[in-house]
């Protein structure tokens, strides 16, 4: 997909506009610093909180839900992250056919590097593998422009060479961001998707607990989050994924509800 033109959000042009007029208050009156610093800490704190929830739009487009279309078509996404999982995905894709479920795998850039006809095998039985950062760094959200760039980037010709399949979504690692995000998102054509319903099961052990989550979330429109790496186990030591799949795909066809890749929706 071809980069787009940045457009900042109010909050990053009210951002931008603070910046200014705190500068030339301090130039047009230094004893005034305070005042400005203050507002600028305010500002700041303001922007690195709303980083810290995953399903904002603040600091650009999100996608929380599928397009109307998609929800008019009864259509729901089913996003798996922080894959491929030597032992854990073969069996998600499994259970996935059983169903005739199409899912939006999140993959790692280095995990794909290990594991690529892993990865192939994701895309030749239906689905999408999509961008989730060459090395899922848990100080993501710290990272300027050119840092993203790079992770960004890496991850998008790791997953591009070994599918044939350029993604077209990204998801930060754990959700988290900063402003720099976007302008590195439109330079590199990708669209931010979160989710409208996760199960927490990569630290919830129940799977029961997880499946009433996830249930909880299953309308027209929803995506869903899972995760295939660093899956939570059972107290018997199954992955916690797996036990919950087969409910939750038998309850939305039980409501009519047809699983499709993002990319999908977007038509």
């Amino acid at each position: 997909m071809p980069s787009s033109r940045w457009q900042p959000t109010p909050l990053i042009r009210a951002t931008i506009v603070l910046h200014v007029l705190a500068l030339v208050a301090v130039i047009a009156e230094p004893a005034q610093w305070r005042w400005a610093l203050g507002a600028v800490v305010v500002n700041h704190l303001l922007i690195a909180a709303i980083g810290l929830w995953p399903r904002s739009h603040w600091l650009g487009p999100n996608w929380t839900r599928l397009p109307a279309a998609a929800m008019a078509r009864n259509e729901i996404a089913l996003t798996i992250d922080d894959g491929p999982d030597p032992l854990v995905t073969p069996q998600v894709l499994d259970v996935l056919d059983r169903y005739a479920a199409q899912a939006t795998f999140f993959c790692i850039g280095e995990k794909a590097a290990h594991y690529p006809d892993l990865c192939r095998e994701i895309v030749g039985r239906g689905h999408a593998v999509e961008n989730h950062s060459q090395h899922h760094r848990h100080h993501f959200s710290l990272m300027g422009t050119r840092r993203l760039t790079r992770e960004l980037q890496a991850a998008q010709e790791t997953l591009t060479t070994i599918t044939g399949q350029r993604p077209l979504f990204f998801r930060a690692p754990a959700g988290l961001r900063n402003p720099f995000l976007d302008p590195v998102l439109a330079r590199l054509g990708l669209r931010l998707a979160s989710w409208s319903t996760r199960g927490f099961d990569t630290r919830i052990g129940d799977a029961g607990r997880v499946k009433d989550k996830l249930l909880r979330g299953l309308r027209a429109g929803a995506i869903l989050l899972v995760h295939d790496g660093n899956a939570a186990r059972t107290p018997d030591g199954h992955p916690v994924i797996l036990d919950v799949l087969p409910a939750m795909l038998e309850s939305a066809a039980t409501a009519g509800l047809r699983f499709v890749t993002l990319r999908h929706a977007l038509s």
